[in-house]
């Protein structure tokens, strides 16, 4: 990661190595934060930390 504060769905795709309908999914479900900037959402650095930290807790490694 780098010193971004806010990434696009588009850099969360990259960032996670999933596919957008799945991040897309994520932020629906709310297992992924998002922010409302204008008519455009954002994931924060954070958000995206919590979210894989999540996935090295809940042991099995799946995006569900």
């Amino acid at each position: 990661m780098n010193d971004k504060l806010l990434y696009t769905v588009p850099e969360c795709v990259d960032a996670l190595s999933i596919g957008p309908s799945k991040v897309w999914e994520l932020i629906a479900s709310g297992r992924l934060e998002s922010v409302k900037v204008g008519r455009s959402r954002r994931v924060t650095r954070e958000a995206l930390e919590r979210f894989v930290e999540g996935l090295r807790s809940d042991g099995n490694g799946d995006v569900p």
